[in-house]
Formats: structure tokens, C-alpha cells, sequence
């Protein structure tokens, strides 16, 4: 399995940097070639699922997710906690999005994700960490920057 973390700190209180990565939707809008598409009723709570699907035609597969922890931010500045379960065919694992106080009222975010992509060996574990890592850490920059 693949493991990488994100970390950044954005000028933002706690519950907009929340918002800005929790929905769902909006991932589609900065991940290339990828479709989100919630299947159970808003809002977000443990149980929702949704499914992104991500490529072009006979080359496109479905990354199925479920909420399997969800602990909005207070606005008091009590942390925020979100985990994703991973179910797909081609892709397993999961996902934590945290969001903390951080220096001068900003949001620190915190993003770790452990991905099993089926059909690559375990020896090119590094590489999609490093891949895992470039693609994320992008779409979290272009999701934390839309208002």
C-alpha cells in the first residue's frame, strides 16, 4: 500500500477550509478527467457515499467512497475530522482530512491517504505515493483557492 500526507495552512477559518474540501462535487472540478457523483441524501454525514469516476471511456474507472468518520470543525476552532473508506475495484484504502488551528487564526490541513491500486505491485508502492502525493496535493491547493 501507498501512503503520503499533505499538509498545508491556508488563511482560512476552520469551518470555510472544511467546506471548501468536504464538498464532494467541487473534486470533480479540479481533478482532470473525473466525475463526482454523491449516491445518498445531503448532507454529509457517516454513511454517505459517493463515487468518483475518473478517465475516458474503456480507460475510465470508478473510486467508490464512504464516510466513515465525520466530525465538523466547531467555530470555536475545534478540529475537524473526516475518513473515507476507499471500496473500489481498482482502487482500496482510505483517506483523512483534518482540519486545526494553525499560526494567526489560519487553518492548518492535514491529508493522509493510503491507496492500493490493483494491478501494481507492491515494489512500485514509492512511486504511487510520489504520484498519489503530485495529484492530491495539487487538487487540495485548487480546492483550498476556490471560493
Amino acid at each position: 500500500m501507498a501512503n503520503f500526507l499533505l499538509q498545508r495552512t491556508v488563511p482560512l477559518p476552520l469551518p470555510e477550509a472544511w467546506r471548501r474540501l468536504t464538498e464532494w462535487p467541487r473534486h470533480a472540478d479540479v481533478v482532470p478527467l473525473t466525475h463526482v457523483r454523491v449516491t445518498t441524501p445531503e448532507p454529509t454525514h457517516v454513511g454517505t457515499r459517493f463515487v468518483a469516476r475518473s478517465g475516458v471511456g474503456p480507460l475510465a474507472f470508478d473510486d467508490p467512497m464512504e464516510v466513515t468518520v465525520w466530525q465538523p470543525p466547531g467555530d470555536d476552532d475545534t478540529p475537524g475530522l473526516c475518513r473515507l473508506e476507499k471500496r473500489g475495484r481498482a482502487i482500496r484504502g482510505w483517506a483523512e482530512i483534518e482540519v486545526l488551528p494553525g499560526p494567526g487564526g489560519r487553518a492548518r490541513v492535514v491529508w493522509r491517504e493510503e491507496l492500493q491500486v490493483r494491478f501494481v505491485p507492491g515494489v512500485l508502492d514509492r512511486a504511487v505515493g510520489r504520484v498519489g502525493r503530485y495529484v492530491f496535493g495539487r487538487a487540495v491547493n485548487r480546492l483550498l483557492r476556490m471560493a
